[in-house]
């Protein structure tokens, strides 16, 4: 049994933080967008002794082992859904940078989650996958849906949106990397006072930090970073090519999540 999976990135079209809940994660407002850049997973399964999840793939960035979400979602996905033991096989073709606040990493545990469940002839239902993903991370569950939503919670409450087709590019400092964990822990060490002047709350939460990011602010003013970032998106229009910066244009907003090509 084997099958591929595709799975695109995210854009933040706002984030607003609303405040810090009692289990150490922020409740916030964000319109997400899925986009399409992609990775893609191919997973493949045979009946086992014991279960077995082996991860393979083309980055040199990301773990191989138990601590990729992919292999967490596996395990899980396994455990919840009473499969009996197999050896699963995941390739993850990488193209979403890593660190990037694009969803790279939710979006490969989402389709690993829908992929596996196609796989084994869907012991579990819509529901089923939204609990799981919710369990695992804050943007699973967009990831699983994709489309245009409104998200709250942690993220995992989600509201449709009317899709809204529209052209885009990214760019990234190709050495700079920013965990959720730093920009959520800056966000909540600045004063609130002119947070107004920005679509994503965690931008203004960093941008003083990282020259890299002040650069890519003061050539393309109307650019506005993607969820934690590093990345900045720019709506309808394109970013040149500069030395040390990743970009990528002519992308465009997908009305779809995770699923089967």
């Amino acid at each position: 049994m084997e099958i591929k999976i595709q799975c695109p990135a995210k854009i933040n079209l706002s984030l607003k933080i609303i405040n810090k809940r009692d289990d150490g994660f922020h409740n916030i407002e964000s319109i997400m967008q899925t986009i399409s850049l992609y990775d893609y997973l191919t997973i493949s399964a045979e009946p086992a002794e014991v279960t077995e999840i082996t991860l393979s793939g083309n980055s040199l960035e990301i773990p191989y082992n138990e601590k990729n979400l992919v292999h967490k979602a596996a395990v899980l996905f396994m455990e919840k859904a009473l499969i009996t033991p197999h050896r699963i096989k995941i390739n993850i073709e990488k193209n979403i940078p890593v660190a990037a606040g694009l969803a790279g990493g939710s979006t490969d545990a989402a389709g690993t989650f829908y992929g596996l469940n196609q796989l084994f002839k869907e012991p579990l239902d819509r529901k089923g996958l939204h609990e799981l993903c919710a369990q695992l991370g804050s943007d699973l569950n967009f990831c699983l849906e994709g489309g245009r939503q409104l998200t709250k919670g942690r993220g995992e409450i989600l509201e449709p949106l009317e899709f809204e087709d529209f052209s885009l590019s990214l760019i990234k400092p190709e050495s700079l990397g920013i965990s959720a964990k730093e920009a959520y822990t800056k966000f909540a060490g600045k004063e609130k006072s002119d947070r107004e002047n920005f679509v994503n709350d965690l931008e203004w939460a960093v941008l003083d930090d990282y020259q890299e990011l002040q650069t890519i602010k003061s050539l393309y003013p109307k650019s506005v970073m993607s969820g934690s970032g590093s990345a900045y998106y720019l709506l309808n229009d394109e970013f040149e090519p500069m030395k040390g910066y990743w970009v990528k244009n002519n992308l465009k907003a997908v009305p779809s999540g995770v699923k089967i090509v």
